[in-house]
């Protein structure tokens, strides 16, 4: 299932509309800096795992 332009564009409408265009860049970063907290809690999760299994198999 894909978004299309369209929906996009009401998307896009919708957001402008709630928050207001002056409120959007605040947003955007907001968003930016939480996919990076997850990314980095993702990473870190991954390398205790690796820690793990590289000591269980000693």
């Amino acid at each position: 299932m894909r978004l299309g332009t369209s929906e996009l564009f009401l998307i896009l409408l919708v957001v402008i509309i709630i928050f207001g265009p002056k409120q959007i860049p605040k947003l955007i970063k907001l968003c930016k800096k939480g996919v990076a907290k997850v990314r980095k809690a993702l990473d870190d999760d991954d390398d205790d795992e690796m820690d793990t299994a590289t000591t269980s198999k000693k």
